[in-house]
């Protein structure tokens, strides 16, 4: 039986990949200059300070690496602060997650002001009773750190603490690590047959909470 589940946020929670996407190329607007093309793969790899250098050496930008990744933060900021809402059908899928007496956490990449300030806006935050990031906890979603420091809080087992993550190689490393693994749609993970082979419950529509139900605890 079903007692935990550890959150992943971006993808997951939030229907929010598209900052990523578009990030690099609004800051450039912004600084009122057109970006080339394919501007999202060229920074897919990039940190923000390798993307500040790349401003500075491709785009004319003046600002240091410091100024333009502080700007770059501050837009983003806003992004979770005012824009981002969460995926369709998730908060009554919480809510139900509630009445069955799951507990609930979230292991997230991002930054918890960010977390905070969006969950707050959209009236979820109090379903988690703790927020776990890859920089909190000094490890990220390649290693299973993160989901072992929520399982801890939780206090639950593995077997009954289902992990939901939106990118497969997350999902990998809590699957192989022991946890339930619950593969969540998102069009920004191009692996979908994959992730949904890894899986062992696949969610398309947060609204088919029955059909979700049923097969966890199968």
């Amino acid at each position: 039986m079903m007692k935990g589940a550890i959150f992943d946020l971006d993808g997951t929670i939030l229907d929010s990949m598209f900052i990523w996407d578009t990030i690099g190329e609004d800051y450039l607007r912004f600084l009122g200059k057109e970006p080339k093309k394919n501007l999202k793969e060229t920074f897919k790899t990039f940190t923000l300070e390798q993307a500040a250098l790349y401003y500075r050496e491709n785009y004319g930008v003046t600002l240091s690496v410091d100024e333009i990744a502080d700007s770059v933060n501050k837009m983003v900021k806003r992004y979770y602060a005012e824009t981002v809402p969460l995926k369709p059908g998730m908060e009554v899928f919480l809510e139900k997650l509630k009445a069955k007496g799951v507990k609930m956490c979230i292991a997230t990449v991002t930054d918890k002001h960010l977390v905070e300030s969006a969950l707050g806006r959209l009236g979820v935050r109090y379903y988690f009773s703790e927020i776990f990031t890859c920089a909190s906890v000094g490890h990220s979603k390649e290693e299973p750190y993160i989901y072992r420091e929520a399982q801890k809080h939780l206090n639950t087992e593995k077997g009954e603490t289902a992990v939901f993550e939106d990118a497969l190689h997350a999902l990998k490393t809590a699957k192989t690590d022991g946890f339930v693994a619950v593969g969540v749609f998102d069009v920004h993970e191009e692996n979908q047959e994959e992730l949904k082979r890894m899986a062992d419950c696949y969610i398309e529509d947060y609204s088919e909470f029955d059909k979700f139900w049923g097969s966890i605890n199968k």
